[in-house]
Parts: C-alpha cells; sequence; structure tokens
C-alpha cells in the first residue's frame, strides 16, 4: 500500500517514465499512425550507411580523374584557350579604289572618317553633276547596337561601284587584340595586312560629262522635258567620253546622307532619277533610224540614190474597208522632188515610207528586212556593255503584233516602222552606236567605260563603203541646209540626223533627238541626244543641247576635234 501511494504521488509530481507504458496490439489503433502517434524510430541499418558511403567515394574518385585531366593530361590545350579568351580578332578595313576620270580626276575617293567609332574610309564623290548614275554609290560595314560589326565588307550598290566592286574593294586585314580583364588594350599583332584596292581609270572625261548633263537639266527645266541623256563615243575604240542621265541621284547623298526624306524623295520621283536613261530608258526613235533605212535600201537595190520622189506632204493608200476614205500618212511638211541625200537632210518621211513598204511603181524593203537591218546596226540586241542591266529595244514587227494585239500586219505598220514609229523602241547607247557604225564604215563596236581597254569589234557589216557614204554625204547636208542646221559651227564639220517621235494617241508629247558623228571627214566621234516627253510645239530639243556642248568643246577640248 505504501508502494502504490508513492507511486501515485509521484505521478501527480512529475512526468511518466518510458517504461510505466505498455503498448499491446489492443489499443494501437487508438494512435494516429499518420503523425508518428504510437511509433518507435528505428535506427539506419549498417548496409545503408555502407553504400552512402561507397557513393561518396567515388564522386570523389571521378573528381580526381577530371581534375587530374585538366590540369595535367590537358592543362596546356586549356591553358592556350584561357590565354586565347583574352584575345580579340578585329578588322582592319582596306581602302577602296580611287575612280578617275580620262583625265587623272578624281570621280571616287576616300577621306578619314571624323566620325567616332568608324574605322573605316568614307568614300566621296566629285561634286559636279552629270556622273552618279554611272558611278553609283556604296553601303557601309553594319554594326549592332553593341557596335560590333556584322557586315564587314563595304559593297557597292549600283554603277561602277558594283559593277567593278570586287576590283575597287580589295581585302579587308585581320589583327588581334589582346586586353586585360578591365578591357584595356595591353598589345596588337597584326596576322592578315589589308589589300589596297585597285585604282581604276574610266574612259570618261568628267567636265564635258558634267557639262552635257547640265545642259540637258537646263533645257528640261526651261521647256519642259521629263528628262533627257545623253553619250558620246569614240567610233574606233568604243570608249564613251561621256555618258549621262536626267534627273539624277546624289552619290553623296545615297552614300554618306542620313536624310531619309532626300532619299524617299529619290524613290517617288516620278522622273525616275534612279533609272540610266543610256542604257536602259526605252525611246522611240523617230527618223534617226532613216540613215539605218537608206543603207538597207541601197543595199537591197530598191532604189538608187540619186532617183527622186515627190513628197507632197502624204501618201494615200485604198481602204479595203472603206474604199471612199483612204487611209493618209503625212509627211512632216511637203518636201518636193528629194533623192536619198536630200530626203535625209530635211528628213522625209514620204521617201522612206515609200522605200520602206512601197508605193505605187517604188519598190519597198519590206518589214522583214527592215527588221534585218536594224538588227545588223545594234538595235534590239544586247549591246554587251560592261554595266549592270541593258534594256534590248523593240523592232516592230508580225510576229510581234500578233503576240502584243492579236490582229494581222498592215502595210501601214511597215511606214511607221520605216521612220522610227509604232512601237519602235530603242536605247541611246543602241543609237550612237549604230551611228558610230556608219561614221567607221560598218563596224559594231562593243561600247567601253575603261580607258585603254581592249577595242572588240562585235561584227564587221559587210557593205560597199561607196553605200555608207552616200548616207554620211546625207547627214552633212543635213547640217548645211536641213533639220539640223543648228549644228553648223565654224570650228568643226559635223554630220547629224534629227529625230522626233510622237508619243500616245493624242501626240501632245514628243521625244527629241540628235544624233551625228565629227568631224566629218575623219570622224573620230559619234554623239546622241534624247531630251524626253516635252511638249509637242516646242521645236526647240536634243540639237539645242548639242549646240551648246560643240561651242564649250571649242572652249575647253579642241582636241577632240583633231584627227
Amino acid at each position: 500500500m505504501i508502494s502504490q501511494l508513492f507511486r501515485r504521488k509521484k505521478r501527480k509530481s512529475g512526468e511518466i517514465a518510458p517504461d510505466e507504458i505498455f503498448l499491446d496490439s489492443s489499443n494501437l489503433p487508438k494512435f494516429d499512425t499518420q503523425q508518428f502517434e504510437g511509433r518507435i524510430e528505428k535506427p539506419i541499418g549498417q548496409n545503408t550507411i555502407f553504400f552512402l558511403g561507397v557513393f561518396f567515394l567515388l564522386v570523389l574518385i571521378i573528381f580526381s580523374v577530371k581534375l587530374f585531366s585538366l590540369q595535367v593530361i590537358d592543362g596546356e590545350k586549356y591553358l592556350s584557350r584561357s590565354e586565347n579568351n583574352r584575345l580579340k580578332h578585329s578588322v582592319i578595313f582596306t581602302e577602296r579604289g580611287v575612280i578617275y576620270d580620262r583625265n587623272g580626276v578624281e570621280m571616287a575617293w576616300n577621306t578619314i572618317n571624323e566620325k567616332e567609332g568608324e574605322e573605316h574610309a568614307k568614300r566621296e564623290y566629285i561634286k559636279s553633276s552629270g556622273s552618279s548614275l554611272l558611278l553609283g554609290y556604296i553601303g557601309y560595314p553594319l554594326k549592332d547596337k553593341k557596335g560590333n560589326y556584322y557586315e564587314t565588307e563595304i559593297i557597292g550598290k549600283d554603277g561602277i561601284e558594283k559593277v567593278l566592286d570586287r576590283k575597287l574593294k580589295g581585302e579587308n586585314g585581320l589583327k588581334i587584340v589582346e586586353t586585360d580583364a578591365l578591357m584595356d588594350v595591353q598589345s596588337e599583332l597584326i596576322i592578315q595586312p589589308p589589300e589596297k584596292g585597285k585604282n581604276v581609270t574610266l574612259s570618261v572625261d568628267s567636265e564635258l560629262q558634267s557639262f552635257l548633263y547640265d545642259s540637258i537639266n537646263d533645257l528640261a527645266d526651261n521647256v519642259g522635258f521629263s528628262g533627257g541623256a545623253g553619250v558620246i563615243m569614240d567610233i574606233e575604240t568604243g570608249e564613251v567620253i561621256a555618258m549621262t542621265s536626267c534627273p539624277e541621284y546624289d552619290s553623296n547623298i545615297m552614300t554618306n546622307s542620313d536624310d531619309n526624306n532626300k532619299i524617299a524623295e529619290y524613290i517617288f520621283d516620278k522622273n525616275n532619277p534612279f533609272l540610266n536613261r543610256v542604257i536602259d530608258g526605252l525611246y522611240a526613235p523617230g527618223s534617226i533610224v532613216k540613215p539605218i533605212m537608206a543603207i538597207g535600201a541601197l543595199n537591197e537595190g530598191v532604189i538608187d540614190p540619186y532617183k527622186s520622189i515627190l513628197s507632197t506632204g502624204s501618201i494615200s493608200i485604198p481602204n479595203p474597208y472603206f474604199p471612199d476614205k483612204p487611209t493618209v500618212f503625212k509627211d512632216w511638211k511637203a518636201h518636193g522632188w528629194v533623192d536619198m541625200r536630200r530626203a535625209l537632210a530635211v528628213s522625209s518621211d514620204v521617201y522612206f515610207y515609200e522605200i520602206g513598204g512601197g508605193f505605187e511603181n517604188q519598190k519597198g524593203m519590206g518589214i522583214d528586212n527592215i527588221n534585218k537591218y536594224m538588227k545588223m546596226f545594234g538595235f534590239a540586241e544586247e549591246i554587251g556593255i560592261d554595266f549592270l542591266e541593258e534594256a534590248i529595244g523593240i523592232i516592230p514587227n508580225p510576229q510581234w503584233k500578233q503576240e502584243v494585239f492579236g490582229e494581222d500586219w498592215l502595210i501601214g505598220n511597215t511606214y511607221h516602222t520605216s521612220i522610227g514609229q509604232y512601237g519602235f523602241q530603242v536605247t541611246p547607247i543602241q543609237a550612237v552606236r549604230a551611228i558610230a557604225s556608219v561614221a567607221n564604215g560598218g563596224e559594231i563596236l562593243r561600247p567601253l567605260l575603261i580607258k585603254n581597254q581592249k577595242t572588240e569589234i562585235l561584227s564587221k557589216i559587210e557593205i560597199n563603203e561607196d553605200k555608207f557614204q552616200v548616207v554620211r554625204e546625207g547627214m552633212r547636208d543635213a547640217v548645211l541646209e536641213g533639220t539640223a542646221q543648228g549644228l553648223n559651227v565654224s570650228f568643226v564639220d559635223i554630220a547629224a540626223k534629227t529625230g522626233t517621235a510622237e508619243l500616245g494617241a493624242s501626240k501632245k508629247m514628243v521625244n527629241s533627238w540628235i544624233v551625228g558623228f565629227f568631224p566629218y571627214r575623219e570622224p573620230k566621234y559619234a554623239f546622241a541626244v534624247i531630251m524626253e516627253r516635252g511638249p509637242v510645239r516646242n521645236t526647240i530639243g536634243g540639237l539645242y543641247v548639242m549646240r551648246q556642248v560643240f561651242e564649250w568643246m571649242n572652249q575647253n577640248r579642241l582636241e577632240y576635234f583633231e584627227k
């Protein structure tokens, strides 16, 4: 009793000892085993401890082996890689080749770029007008937002800069720059020096070209032409000494300016300052094809050069559908009796209607022969100039008409083709080459833009010299007493042929041409000028431009008048 009492008192005063708890299967369900009630912790087994130790030992061994490999076996390799992590490969920009004109005048060159962060030179272009479409423009290397170059080449975008890009650009160099942890440069090592681009000397005379452009531009502004183009070519070598197109963009703006408004103005200009009209512009030639028509007619035996044809101002042919309403083909005026030389001088349409399509007792060449001779003189054919693209042009023919209009060919179509109308389209460079071949006796040359490049005669027209001479005399008469009298100057003898091509159904606008060669007796240069889309009532055109050019040459370039 005393012991039981003692135990009761002890419970009241202290905690229950573990050995006083009795646990059996009867009271076990009363405990929440999920909360670890009624459970006794079990000690970790020896096997678990063993396998855990083995795992950590394996990890230690693997790390030790890898560390040994990195530091001992491959240590030298990774040391070199670590060193290179501090080395930066940097581009050394090359200097682009300079473009000169035939007289050694710089037309495109390089200046040190003062703009912060730019390592390449700045490209500059001649300030005088008239050369931008020939020279083109370039695009500079490009950087990302962090200042790293992702495009390291200077790229030609248009003109000579694009055509001769590989020659002009050279090769960039490469250097290694060593920096410390603070990115301060410790040393530099050039491992590949830059190779400078090659210089290029063009065949053009930049001052003559600029004056030609200004004359075209001034006339366009004063009279209302939408633009124009001019080209002068050496008839013996094929070298182009002037080639300009109006309007034009400014190469300096396209290359160096951030003025997006000005560039947008170029892009949306309806007169298209990006079009090189000399090579890519297509125009109805009008009467400038008459010298080719005359040579073809003589060679085909269609007419004797001394035979005269009466021009009363028009010819009429029966209309099979309306017999009482004949179809009338007008001359630009009544010329009276004209032989071949006179017909060329006064540009008689009636004469060329008849030798082209035939009329009454006069036999005509026919459209097939017209096509043959026009192609023989380089129309509707590639000229092979060292440039980007070139327009081919069109010589109207029955197949072309059927494909375009779904209609049969009529005699009136032959008449109009004979005077350079009715879908006939040529480029100024084709026109000047054709006239050059008239002047040199039938050699079709490849026009060249690089000075002293090897002359290429693409073909030789096998027609007797006397037939060429008849046409040359007719073109000289045009200057002495015909449609080109404005070029009858005292300081050089010129032979020329004018042309006026009516445009559109309303015929309210015209293209005004002048082509020719000089000096007359010993020809050296041929020329072609087109004034584009001017008012029909205007009487001033391409001839006026060339008169100004000849006057300028007399003051500044007498050497072009000497054989």
